[in-house]
């Protein structure tokens, strides 16, 4: 793997990353479990923990008994065991996203295919949910972070670990974010005006799957995980001395 957090190439380390990913994930999420299970048994029915840690723990079992496989077979293969695994809503979003996302690392892990791999599962949760930002949902934790971390690759000329530690900053405001909304899809929505006030769990599941991606790729490149935040670089702050000094305009 190369200092920019990618192999370039396709070679075959990119599978064996993956999959350190995925079991990374999954003990997360089963540490988390009974977090989950209370954020949703606020809103919802209280399984999104069981059966977030449940599938998770079934995709890391068959990513790690595939042979040899790389980046586009492990996510397809995680992606359709989390559809079997995950009931509710959640399998469909988490899993069935990945596995057409999949198809954007045919040729490895690059910035570019990055960058497509975000687009394309964003894309498909969104389709998929039917949901937009401000419906109190995972859109509105992984919207911040794919538009920060395309931004971050593709104006802003980051490494790839920087653009991923800005996209995990990004979602973490999101999170922030569904907590004074109403939600305006899935069982939440039953609740009007009460679900305010309550941070919705499959938003705080997509933050917690974005940071084990960053331990594991800055892990995986014997560096610390970058201190930053989803501020664009290439749009510095205004010095107030400066601007103290510009004329003011004249009237007309």
């Amino acid at each position: 793997m190369s200092d920019d957090g990618t192999t370039g190439d396709g070679t075959s380390d990119d599978g064996p990353a993956v999959v350190a990913a995925v079991e990374a994930v999954a003990e997360r999420i089963e540490a988390e479990r009974d977090h989950l299970t209370q954020l949703d048994s606020a809103i919802g029915d209280a399984d999104h923990g069981g059966n977030m840690a449940r599938g998770w723990a079934e995709a890391a079992d068959a990513a790690r008994d595939l042979d040899d496989a790389d980046a586009e077979t492990v996510a397809k293969t995680v992606g359709k065991t989390l559809m079997g695994e995950v009931g509710g809503a959640s399998g469909p979003l988490f899993g069935g996203s990945l596995v057409f996302a999949a198809a954007e690392l045919d040729e490895g892990i690059t910035p570019e295919t990055a960058v497509a791999f975000a687009e394309t599962y964003l894309e498909k949760v969104e389709d998929r949910g039917d949901a937009r930002v401000g419906d109190q949902t995972m859109v509105d934790a992984l919207t911040p972070a794919v538009h920060t971390f395309k931004k971050s690759i593709e104006t802003d000329d980051l490494p790839p670990i920087e653009a991923l530690a800005k996209a995990v900053d990004a979602a973490e405001r999101g999170v922030a974010f569904t907590v004074p909304i109403r939600a305006r899809k899935g069982r939440a929505s039953y609740l009007g005006w009460r679900s305010v006030g309550h941070q919705d769990p499959g938003a705080t599941s997509a933050l917690f799957i974005l940071e084990e991606l960053l331990a594991v790729a800055a892990a995986r490149l014997d560096v610390d995980v970058p201190e930053t935040d989803a501020t664009s670089p290439t749009i510095p702050d205004e010095d107030p001395d400066e601007a103290s000094d510009d004329p003011a305009p004249e009237d007309d």
